[in-house]
């Protein structure tokens, strides 16, 4: 196959689209890349004199084999060991500039997409986040026009009841991480206590395959003084920052290997949830930086 092969100049000029919608509907960055294999063998054998908008033929594509893996995603959810999370994602600088788009994967919005069911899901990200229309959308998810806009009414009074309810800075998310740093490394229970919303939700995602909070932890004072171990404050102190679904974030790395992605989510200037990542099959893509676009 040529680099002039109109299958191949068409799939790879989308790619970063198709990868975006596949990872929001999967929340999981090695399945969207599976998706975008199975895709690519089904757009080969496309007879393009007929395909109208290939844009839109390619996502109606993607969504299909995305929904058919986020079924088996859901079984395999089902039997995972400890709290589950969605794979962090190294992302480039501008998809932090994105405002619409950095909210759209963060690890809040993505938690808050796990709640809705497959069908659901799809509708809302390829309504809400790309804009499709409701005949496109209809073709991606085998449903009709008048049954798409039920479901993305119902997808959005959904997500609009649990989704942040704000919208916060990188520069402020970026100041609370660094005073939370200080805090957990140095076991200032009052200082996390002043970072931390009444409500605060801890979450570690080890997988069973590493050491990880074996359930969810809830309020300020049980989060804080978890946070406050003389085990967590060792390590605390070596986390750096860096950018996870266009948002600040901080990482361990152990010896050079990396070890864990922590994410926060913000409300009114306290964090509301705390997610880390440290099952290392969901690391695989914080080793590069992963375009996104809308």
């Amino acid at each position: 196959m040529t680099d002039a092969d109109p299958h191949t100049e068409t799939f790879v000029a989308h790619r970063n689209l198709l990868f975006t919608v596949a990872y929001e509907i999967l929340g999981s960055a090695s399945d969207a890349e599976d998706v975008l294999q199975e895709s690519w063998l089904r757009w080969a054998e496309v007879e393009l004199g007929w395909i109208q908008d290939r844009r839109a033929y390619l996502v109606r594509i993607v969504t299909r084999q995305a929904l058919n893996r986020l079924r088996t995603l859901g079984r395999r959810k089902e039997s995972y060991v400890g709290p589950w999370l969605p794979e962090p994602l190294l992302t480039a600088p501008d998809v932090a500039a994105d405002v619409e788009l950095a909210d759209s994967v963060s690890m809040a919005m993505l938690l808050v997409l796990e709640t809705l069911g497959p069908t659901e899901r799809a509708v809302f990200v390829l309504r809400e986040v790309f804009a499709f229309d409701y005949a496109e959308i209809a073709a991606a998810v085998g449903k009709t026009p008048a049954a798409v806009r039920q479901i993305a009414h119902r997808a959005r009074a959904h997500v609009t009841a649990r989704r942040p309810r704000s919208t916060v800075s990188a520069e402020e998310t970026r100041s609370v991480l660094d005073a939370f740093r200080r805090a957990a490394s140095t076991g200032d229970l009052r200082g996390l206590l002043d970072l931390l919303a009444p409500d605060v939700l801890l979450v570690g995602d080890g997988g069973g395959i590493v050491q990880a909070l074996p359930r969810p932890v809830r309020g300020a004072h049980r989060v804080a003084r978890v946070l406050a171990n003389e085990k967590v404050g060792a390590v605390a102190g070596l986390l750096e920052p860096t950018t996870v679904n266009g948002h600040p974030a901080l990482v361990l790395r152990t010896d050079g290997v990396l070890d864990t992605v922590l994410s926060i989510h913000l409300e009114a200037g306290r964090i509301i949830g705390i997610y880390a990542v440290r099952n290392p099959e969901k690391l695989a893509h914080m080793h590069r930086e992963n375009p996104l676009t809308t």
